[in-house]
């Protein structure tokens, strides 16, 4: 084949194209693909399985608090709580935070159960002993009432 040939078809071919890069000829690019999040259908696939199980929701709730062993909490503010009291299923839904006990106080103690008041008073007690007998100051030797008489 002659080259001036071979190059004028290329010309117009390349003229052809020159609007659309996936005509005969042109580089592919694939399209990217945004993937859906697996967290709505995983919802959705818990909330159906929560109906089956008998869970209805428990609307008013304002927080949630799960005392650990350790002495932590896990602290749900604003949740979803479903519940199925013959099945004795409980779902809480949201955001927990692990905060420690001190950080909930005073609010937190009429949730206390019977183990969970054993490391509070445990905690009082470790604080009372950081804190040392530095709170009473000397009085010295002086008698109050006799001075008070001048």
């Amino acid at each position: 084949m002659d080259p001036e040939v071979i190059a004028e078809a290329r010309a117009k071919l390349m003229k052809k194209q020159a609007g659309n890069s996936d005509a005969l000829g042109g580089m592919r690019r694939k399209q990217k693909r945004v993937h859906k999040t697996p967290t709505s259908t995983d919802d959705k696939k818990l909330l159906s399985a929560l109906k089956k199980v008998g869970c209805n929701p428990i609307p008013g709730i304002e927080e949630v608090n799960m005392f650990k062993s350790d002495g932590r909490v896990i602290h749900f503010a604003n949740p979803k709580l479903q519940a199925s009291l013959g099945a004795n299923t409980y779902a809480v839904m949201g955001v927990g935070e692990d905060k420690a006990l001190q950080e909930l106080l005073p609010g937190i103690i009429s949730q206390l159960g019977a183990d969970t008041m054993q490391s509070l008073k445990q905690l009082a007690a470790s604080m009372a002993a950081q804190s040392g007998d530095d709170d009473v100051p000397d009085l010295g030797s002086e008698n109050f009432e006799d001075v008070s008489k001048d």
